[in-house]
């Protein structure tokens, strides 16, 4: 039976990475109403990730630090895991899929991590990354199917909460659930937490629907939500605390990613820009709404063509 992440684990984790994350600041968005921006963007390696990547370092044994680490990701995880590894002397590789953002390939060897290509997309990068496992015998380190990251990943509601009580309903979105199901546990008992995923990337949505994680092809410009399934941890943890999805169109996606760049000078990914999409549409209007904005390491052509409506 799946683990379900409690605020108690998110405490504990948000306890071990003191001092080692930024807090990131909270944004007003008075002309959509009582909404702050939680901007996560501004986070080391410009996502959220380094939160739980620490959390999980900080529990290796000796002999599994020794063994190096894997890990795999479309690129934010993969930044936050190379960038973590080097900062606890631990060598790193990443699998990633040969048509991956080249920024962020290059930002992941930049802090130091070897970077595995051969996969040519998401799912067969899980194959490659088992593969590899077996190979070189490295500790994983899951971008979202573990319960010390998915702990460390709710830090940020813990913070969102602490600097904005009045907060009732927290919008985050979603590829694998891992910052999702932290957020949910993180915000248990505190805030109505609402998971948006879009309509061409329903990992989350899927899974719940399905009781257990399902396979799926993402499409969505939101690539750092190309999630191919959604783990057993997260959906477990969702399911728990009761959280709430909703699907937005790409269309949404990148009027929000505009409103963001135009409105709160936010230069962040169509990933991060999702959650806000609900808001714009409509599909969602509360009294007081917290939104999570992460991660920043959009490419200048994805940037361009979203803001020039190409």
């Amino acid at each position: 039976m799946a683990t379900v992440v409690t605020r108690e684990d998110v405490e504990r984790a948000a306890a071990t990475i003191a001092g080692r994350v930024h807090r990131t600041p909270l944004l007003t968005a008075s002309s959509l109403g009582d909404v702050v921006l939680k901007a996560e963007l501004f986070q080391k390696t410009g996502s959220f990730k380094v939160r739980g990547v620490l959390n999980k370092l900080a529990s290796l044994t000796p002999d599994e630090k020794a063994r190096g680490v894997i890990g795999i990701s479309a690129g934010n995880h993969a930044q936050a895991l190379a960038w973590g590894a080097a900062q606890e002397g631990v060598d790193c590789l990443v699998v990633m899929w040969h048509w991956a953002s080249e920024a962020k390939v290059a930002a992941t060897r930049s802090y130091g991590a070897a970077v595995d290509l051969e996969a040519d997309g998401p799912a067969s990068a899980f194959d490659r990354l088992q593969t590899l496992i077996e190979e070189t015998g490295r500790t994983l380190v899951h971008p979202f199917d573990d319960p010390l990251v998915i702990a460390g990943q709710g830090t940020v509601a813990l913070e969102l909460l602490e600097d904005a009580p009045q907060v009732e309903t927290i919008l985050v979105s979603a590829g694998g659930g891992g910052l999702s199901s932290g957020v949910v546990a993180g915000a248990s008992g505190n805030a109505r937490v609402i998971v948006v995923e879009p309509e061409l990337s329903t990992a989350v949505t899927s899974g719940l629907a399905a009781g257990r994680s399902v396979p799926v092809e993402p499409r969505s410009i939101a690539d750092g939500l190309s999630a191919p399934f959604a783990g057993e941890t997260p959906l477990a943890t969702l399911a728990a605390h009761g959280a709430e999805t909703l699907l937005v169109s790409e269309s949404a996606i990148e009027e929000a990613f505009r409103w963001l760049y135009a409105r709160a000078k936010l230069a962040c990914e169509p990933a991060a820009a999702t959650a806000l999409a609900p808001l714009l549409t409509r599909q969602v209007e509360a009294a007081s709404v917290g939104v999570v904005v992460s991660g920043g390491n959009v490419s200048a052509e994805t940037a361009s063509a979203i803001l020039a409506g190409r």
